[in-house]
């Protein structure tokens, strides 16, 4: 596939945009460890919700989306929509909890709660583990999903995607620190949603498609449609409602859907003016996340099963990609190479975007638990 003057350049004023805002705020993240991780704790409410729904969309999360629904239809996102339950306790018990308590970064609250030298170890123990080696994992997803999108819009060697994505968010992530993250994120929001909005609309409108009420009718799609699971699936019931209700939304770890929020959450309700700006950024993330960006992805998805509707079809039209990085994720890329000149740069720019905002979030909000939680308590506690 070919990109246009026109495509090359929104990416390249993107990345030129990304890395002047790194730059701007560079000498005022650098001043202290408080600004550079957490901005200095002046952010207002809607700049931290706009944040924290740029970052947990990454390069992945379309795909996901994508595959959720060619394999188990619409419903199937309750695997995941699940968990807007602790999502709202975060906003209205423990988002002003968490902005109230002044720690550093969730970790330190470990310590501070229960005392002594096994609540000390907790917190150097999951500094390490989240910091480091949960971390890595999760970037290594996300990395995982842009070299497809790259190997399938641009034909480009998995080394080539890591080297040009991941370069400048190091670059702009180390300078910018916290608020070069959010400021960015700012832009990556409404780039992002821009790029799905237009893709969801010239895709569901295409010829081959034939509009949304062609969509909704035609046989590959029509079975996938229903939101609410089909209540007499005794199997159905219990994968989509009773584990994620009753183990899921206290056992697994994920910012934001866990009871009470942590991770990159947790460090924006921390970075918060005030309490009730903690609540108001967390409220506005839960809305975006669950009731409002996922569409333009679902609807993408169910036009992908007029085009290609099964993991064959997407074979036959892409034969370079290799078999162990197929699957029905790659459904959303391919109908990504059908946009038009233009809308195609956008829409690179929007998948880029959500790259770079997920990775630059990991390597502050993962850099923080190594500095607060590890280094300051076990090798240099006068740093």
């Amino acid at each position: 596939m070919e990109l246009s003057t026109l495509d090359y350049g929104f990416i390249i004023v993107f990345f030129s945009t990304v890395l002047a805002i790194g730059v701007i705020v560079s000498k005022k993240s650098g001043k202290n460890t408080s600004e550079f991780f957490l901005s200095g704790r002046t952010m207002p409410w809607w700049l931290l919700g706009l944040s924290m729904v740029a970052t947990t969309f990454s390069t992945d999360t379309p795909n996901l989306v994508t595959d959720i629904v060619r394999t188990n239809g619409v419903s199937g996102n309750w695997v995941w929509w699940a968990f807007l339950i602790t999502g709202l306790l975060t906003v209205f018990v423990y988002a002003k909890l968490w902005r109230k308590s002044n720690v550093n970064t969730d970790l330190e609250f470990y310590e501070l709660r229960y005392g002594g030298a096994a609540a000390s170890f907790l917190r150097k123990f999951r500094a390490i583990y989240l910091g480091v080696i949960f971390n890595v994992i999760t970037m290594s997803a996300v990395t995982l999903a842009a070299i497809k999108i790259g190997g399938i819009m641009l034909g480009l060697e998995p080394w080539q995607t890591v080297i040009s994505a991941g370069l400048i968010t190091v670059i702009f992530s180390a300078l910018g620190g916290f608020k070069g993250v959010v400021y960015t994120d700012f832009l990556l929001f409404f780039v992002a949603m821009s790029g799905a909005i237009g893709a969801a609309y010239y895709l569901v409108n295409l010829p081959e498609v034939g509009g949304i009420a062609s969509l909704m009718a035609n046989e590959h799609v029509s079975d996938k449609l229903s939101i609410l699971p089909d209540f007499s699936n005794t199997q159905a019931l219990i994968t989509l409602f009773i584990i994620p209700l009753a183990v899921q939304w206290w056992s697994s770890w994920y910012p934001g859907a866990e009871p009470g929020g942590g991770g990159y959450i947790a460090q924006r309700m921390l970075a918060a003016k005030n309490e009730n700006h903690a609540i108001g950024a967390t409220f506005f993330f839960n809305i975006m996340h669950y009731a409002l960006r996922p569409w333009p992805w679902i609807l993408v998805a169910l036009a992908s099963l007029v085009i290609y509707p099964d993991v064959a079809s997407i074979q036959e039209a892409f034969p370079s990609i290799a078999d162990d990085k197929l699957g029905h994720d790659l459904a959303y890329s391919a109908m990504l190479t059908k946009l038009p000149s233009g809308l195609l740069g956008l829409v690179l720019a929007s998948l880029i975007a959500a790259y770079m905002s997920t990775i630059s979030t990991q390597l502050n909000w993962g850099s923080s638990y190594i500095v607060y939680d590890f280094y300051k308590q076990q090798i240099n506690p006068q740093a």
